[in-house]
């Protein structure tokens, strides 16, 4: 793979784009960040990568970006990303997560980008008939947020028939934690992950933590979840790059870790780390959530070589708890 071609990372001031972005530059691959900075933020970036601020949807924010910095591959994380959200707001959603994509594909066809990897989701499945669930599984999503990723995958496979891009879908289960190096994290407050609210919790930045549903077919009655670092994510990204640049053919993959912890195992494993116990509330159950998904992550594996580093939900909320200690000293971060 040449350490010497630009890929353009959209969505690359967010949660798990800057990760990337990070990881990217540790092994030298040039990176141009398009972000318009809605839930992104400029200090999660290196500072010598260039950010073009806008949307996706403009055609001269991506003629900028593709064209002054020469990027030859795309990875695509500028989405809305709120399974609740997205149940009050499907339109925006669609809008967004599906029309948006589409323009920034067929930009990238214009400029003769061929090489594409896409930030999809464990939320295609819907509510899985079988666990783990697999690559092959049926695909039907219960939320907006699921089915806008979803037809995004479909129009990416028909472009690919159509105009012969190469592409590499990764489906992401549960996204948590932060770099060890503590550059970047999960830094949007509105943010609905499990992991950063235990964190603001024990922080004594939240009253108490909620637990959406306690009635839920499982060991102890709340939802379990497929836990990935994000720093796995992004070695995940930089092998499917190297993939695709070898002239490696398209691929849709889990990636997760092939396990799942209830949102009580998430708790104590907070509690462990802090030493503190949590104020919980236990209410409802939200809109859109499955009762229990994790993976099957053998073709990952098996196709990139991809080895988690980070597997451990222990170290999970320890990296994530670091940034949210540092989050809290940096001045004009969000509160």
């Amino acid at each position: 793979m040449s350490q010497h071609e630009t890929v353009l990372v959209t969505g690359g001031a967010g949660y798990v784009g800057s990760h990337v972005v990070h990881h990217l530059r540790d092994a030298g691959v040039p990176v141009v960040v398009v972000d318009d900075l809605s839930t992104g933020y400029r200090f999660l970036l290196p500072p010598d990568v260039p950010l073009v601020e806008g949307s996706i949807g403009d055609p001269a924010v991506l003629d900028r970006a593709l064209g002054d910095h020469g990027a030859t591959a795309v990875m695509h994380f500028a989405a809305s990303t709120f399974v609740p959200e997205s149940v009050e707001k499907p339109l925006d959603y669609y809008h967004n997560n599906i029309t948006n994509s589409g323009a920034l594909l067929r930009r990238c066809i214009d400029a003769g980008v061929r090489d594409y990897i896409y930030s999809s989701t464990s939320a295609v499945y819907g509510i899985p008939e079988e666990l783990p669930v697999g690559e092959d599984a049926p695909t039907f999503p219960i939320s907006p947020y699921g089915w806008s990723k979803f037809v995004v995958e479909r129009i990416l496979d028909d472009a690919a028939n159509a105009h012969g891009i190469r592409y590499v879908t990764l489906r992401y289960f549960n996204v948590a934690g932060a770099d060890p190096a503590v550059r970047t994290g999960e830094t949007n407050p509105d943010a609905t992950h499990l992991v950063k609210k235990a964190c603001q919790t024990a922080l004594g930045q939240r009253d108490e933590l909620m637990i959406y549903g306690c009635d839920y077919p499982t060991a102890d009655g709340t939802g379990i979840r497929d836990y990935v670092h994000p720093m796995d994510l992004a070695e995940a990204h930089l092998l499917a790059l190297s993939h695709l640049r070898k002239g490696g053919q398209r691929l849709t993959m889990n990636c997760g870790y092939g396990h799942g912890f209830s949102v009580l195992e998430v708790i104590e494993a907070m509690e462990r780390v802090t030493g503190t116990s949590l104020p919980v509330r236990r209410v409802d159950r939200r809109p859109g959530d499955p009762p229990a998904i994790f993976a099957r992550a053998e073709r990952i594996k098996d196709a990139l070589g991809w080895q988690p580093r980070h597997d451990s939900i222990d170290t999970i909320v320890s990296t994530a708890l670091a940034w949210e200690r540092k989050l809290a000293e940096t001045p004009g971060a969000p509160a």
